[in-house]
């Protein structure tokens, strides 16, 4: 039996951030992860280079059934702070667009980075597939990799069931259920929506891109949209999928800052010109062939009345695809749903019914949009649970 003051299940964003900060004060930590390596999915982040948080990080950026939950962590630990600890450890990063921040090199420099974070006293133990979690009195015991753990404090920092092929899974929800926890169901999120017979005119544009607003209900994002062979991805559709429910139509705004009579207006300064025409000077040519297509206006715009201009318009301002689904945990960047916020400690992110018990990360029900809030909620959820730790004084 090997003991220790804490065992972190996962060596992910979450948990090495977690481990680094219980380290640094003095616990002595085993990060178990079933992986051959430490974070796999810091790795295929951001195309390899890691988006590894957001400026405008808020507690607006986040979905889960309590809303309020993430605030505390949040402000604790900021993507200032978070930036801070990789200039000093010299990595090179830029900001894409909204806020982005990226290395310029590899996302393998954040995972060295959290790494080099751990003391002596964090030991990190990959190929270690936890096989019984048991608690006995104070102390939980692990078996993983045909060995035994045993420790004060358990960290759930093993993610959720997204990205099936890197081997994530629901083993926080088991684990989370196995203790009483209650889990809020998961879906996948930030994931591409496919579409049905009705809209095969545009499954055939698959590789097209164009900037958009799309919108969910109440949700919009303005960014771009791809269309797929299967439906529609792209940063503006993936935003999106978060909200979409299943039976709920997706509004696409494919000229964000044109008005409904601006059809008219190029009908008076161009009349020659066909609607094609008119498309092609504001997306692609593909897509304004396909549209124009939808739209049967196939005339000189001199020859149609401004009634008929002008429901193109509306339509162009608000076309509405019925999803079929979703690719799936498959193809999802993240989960939505997990362990229930109402189970945990927004301060502390200890299980308020399982003294010692901690979940952080993605495995929680705190779920952030793209472009690098998750990481962001890794990074804050824990420094949270470690901080934590060190003040219970496992030791």
């Amino acid at each position: 039996m090997k003991n220790y003051d804490v065992i972190v299940l996962g060596a992910g964003a979450a948990g090495l951030m977690c481990a680094a900060r219980a380290g640094r004060r003095g616990l002595r930590v085993a990060v178990l992860e079933k992986a051959e390596k430490p974070g796999k999915k810091i790795l295929i982040s951001g195309g390899g280079r890691c988006n590894f948080t957001n400026l405008g990080t808020g507690p607006g950026n986040f979905l889960s059934a309590n809303p309020h939950f993430a605030k505390s962590a949040l402000a604790r630990y900021t993507p200032r702070d978070f930036l801070t600890l990789v200039e000093k450890h010299g990595i090179a990063w830029h900001e894409k667009t909204l806020g982005q921040l990226f290395c310029d090199g590899s996302a393998k420099q954040i995972v060295q980075m959290l790494l080099d974070e751990c003391p002596d006293t964090v030991d990190v133990i990959c190929n270690a597939d936890v096989s019984m979690v048991v608690k006995d009195g104070d102390l939980f015991g692990v078996s993983a990799g045909g060995e035994n753990f045993s420790a004060p404090a358990l960290v759930i920092a093993t993610g959720g069931p997204s990205i099936p092929k890197m081997g994530a899974t629901g083993f926080a929800y088991d684990l989370a259920r196995q203790f009483g926890l209650k889990i809020v169901e998961p879906r996948p999120a930030l994931v591409p929506l496919t579409l049905g017979e009705d809209d095969l005119l545009f499954r055939e544009l698959s590789g097209v891109s164009a900037p958009v607003l799309a919108r969910a209900g109440k949700t919009r994002f303005e960014e771009a949209a791809l269309f797929t062979h299967r439906g529609l991805s792209g940063p503006a559709i993936l935003q999106i999928s978060s909200y979409w429910r299943h039976g709920e139509e997706v509004g696409i705004t494919f000229l964000p800052q044109a008005d409904a009579e601006w059809l008219i207006e190029m009908k008076r300064d161009k009349p020659r010109a066909g609607l094609r025409a008119a498309l092609r000077e504001h997306l692609p040519d593909r897509l304004a062939d396909a549209l124009a297509m939808k739209l049967g206006i196939d005339v000189e715009l001199g020859n149609v009345p401004d009634k008929a201009l002008r429901a193109a318009g509306e339509r162009l301002a608000d076309w509405r695809f019925s999803p079929t689904g979703t690719e799936g945990f498959a193809k999802a960047e993240v989960t939505i749903g997990g362990i229930s916020t109402a189970e945990l400690s927004s301060r502390t992110m200890e299980a308020q019914r399982v003294p010692g018990l901690y979940a952080i990360g993605e495995a929680v029900d705190v779920t952030g949009w793209l472009g690098g809030y998750n990481f962001q909620w890794a990074w804050a959820s824990g420094v949270a649970a470690g901080e934590a730790l060190a003040d219970t004084g496992c030791a």
